[in-house]
């Protein structure tokens, strides 16, 4: 056969394939199943000093996608999870979710720092006045800043992390029930928005919690090499507990510094279980508390051992936030029914309306101000925990689970959401 005739035996072919496909029926276009897919992007801190914090909340957030594209996806489509590094800092942020947006994501998920939710939060808003019908929905899973339900708050916007005032109530509680709380408490954080909230907190839940504050101190974010002149200045105010919003090495160097100078005090903090601190504490650490989202030591081993299974260790800290989020995030988009891409107004409807009895009590989402209200776990550091931390022979033992509306605080003046 000649070159000519190939070709026109191939373009021959072609034509063919066209012309039936244009005699393809209508209805039975129609009638073909649609393609759903959800994009997922993630904009965390994986490069840079807090690189090991954005890692534990990227595990949590992936460990839920992967079991459920494990499980058959979302509509029957894998969920498209892209995770863009902002270097920890406001203007890599900034940069990676135009990429998010070139991209087409859905959902834009952000841990690690309050001042790069803020960014991002605003972005989104931005970009959905400029694109109505087009809208992307803003979810942080590890940011407090009391700012970010309130005047930065808005309908594509969704905190499901507790404010500082939510962890340091939960841990006063149950402290004080316990009956270790004690009459004089110190309160150490960092100088920005989350550590002014947990003192704040700190001041607010005097009468309730019956103790005197000490003492205050708010020291520079992770630039503080040696804490050991803070420590002296906590130990001169003889407290019974130290309640702290501190975070990533900032913690890590005070317990280190607190074991060194052997300050006999309680530490009472959201962080505890971060990997290190254990390790950095030594025996110290016996009878602190912590107070976390979830705990693997609640209910069956399912989390725990398939989280090692994912990961090579047992969940903690970040890890448990961002898995304890998105679970509730995924069951409520898996309760909309229909078939193709789910809608933005269909993902905030769905947040907004989904109610979820998980193993640690009943979730939901506050619609005012899109605060996801969830019971916290109160722990003690303690020998007899089940999961040891830091290859100590130490874990944290859950004492009390206390209730979301026990922890609920008002919606802010600030928060003026607009709806359609």
């Amino acid at each position: 056969m000649t070159n000519a005739n190939k070709g026109r035996t191939v373009g021959s072919i072609i034509s063919t394939l066209r012309l039936a496909a244009c005699m393809v029926p209508a209805g039975l276009a129609l009638a073909m199943p649609a393609q759903a897919e959800l994009r997922i992007a993630m904009i965390e801190t994986m490069s840079g000093p807090q690189a090991s914090s954005g890692e534990m909340f990227r595990s949590g957030v992936q460990y839920v996608i992967d079991r459920i594209n494990r499980e058959g996806g979302y509509r029957g489509e894998p969920i498209t999870f892209k995770v863009y590094d902002s270097a920890g800092t406001t203007t890599g942020a900034a940069q990676r979710f135009q990429e998010a947006v070139s991209d087409n994501m859905d959902l834009v998920i952000q841990g690690a720092s309050s001042a790069i939710a803020g960014q991002l939060t605003d972005d989104v808003r931005k970009f959905n006045m400029r694109n109505p019908g087009k809208e992307m929905v803003f979810i942080t899973v590890g940011a407090g800043a009391m700012e970010l339900t309130g005047e930065r708050c808005h309908l594509h916007a969704f905190r499901f992390y507790p404010t500082p005032s939510m962890w340091a109530g939960a841990l006063v509680d149950a402290m004080k029930r316990d009956g270790v709380l004690g009459e004089r408490v110190y309160a150490i954080n960092q100088d920005y928005s989350w550590g002014h909230d947990w003192q704040k907190a700190a001041e607010d839940l005097a009468g309730a919690g019956g103790y005197t504050l000490v003492g205050e101190t708010l020291h520079d974010v992770n630039r503080i090499q040696d804490f050991s002149p803070y420590v002296a200045k906590i130990k001169s105010a003889t407290p019974d507990t130290v309640i702290t919003g501190n975070w990533s090495n900032d913690l890590l160097l005070l317990m280190k510094a607190s074991k060194d100078a052997g300050l006999s005090v309680r530490f009472a903090t959201s962080n505890l279980d971060q990997p290190g601190n254990l390790a950095n504490a030594g025996l110290a650490a016996l009878g602190h508390y912590n107070v976390s989202m979830g705990s693997p030591e609640i209910g069956d081993d399912s989390f725990a051992e398939g989280y090692r299974a994912a990961y090579g260790r047992y969940p903690a800290y970040n890890d448990i936030s961002a898995s304890v989020s998105m679970e509730f995030i995924m069951r409520a988009l898996q309760s909309v029914a229909g078939e193709g891409d789910i809608a933005p107004d269909q993902i905030v409807a769905a947040l907004e309306g989904f109610s979820y009895d998980s193993a640690y009590g009943p979730q939901s989402v506050r619609a005012e101000d899109h605060q996801f209200l969830m019971p916290l776990v109160v722990s003690r550091v303690d020998k007899e925990a089940k999961y040891k931390a830091d290859g100590t022979d130490m874990g944290f033992l859950p004492i009390a689970t206390v209730e979301a509306g026990t922890l609920l605080y008002p919606v802010q003046d600030s928060c003026k959401m607009k709806r359609p």
